[in-house]
């Protein structure tokens, strides 16, 4: 596997880790009152929705749809730094 491949892999299992991370936070939001509930799910909602960019930008590149090694990286570094700061705002 080439460094490309390396590095996508390690995306990946970071993406399924932080997936898994956000299903439990939406089971916990499930377990709050309705005030908290609602700004809380709606912070979850648009984790959810960076959470399916980066995926789908890494299915792209995968299948030869996306861009360059270069652009995709790039590109996936500020998805993910976006995403990895909602998450740390909201735990």
């Amino acid at each position: 596997m080439d460094s490309a491949g390396q590095e996508v892999g390690k995306i990946e299992t970071r993406l399924r880790q932080l997936g898994a991370k956000l299903d439990r936070l939406v089971a916990k939001a499930d377990e709050t009152g309705t005030e908290v509930k609602a700004d809380y799910r709606e912070q979850l909602g648009r984790i959810r929705d960076m959470h399916t960019a980066v995926r789908g930008k890494i299915d792209s590149f995968k299948t030869g749809k996306g861009q360059k090694w270069e652009s995709f990286r790039s590109g996936v570094k500020t998805a993910w730094q976006d995403l990895e700061s909602a998450f740390k705002a909201l735990t």
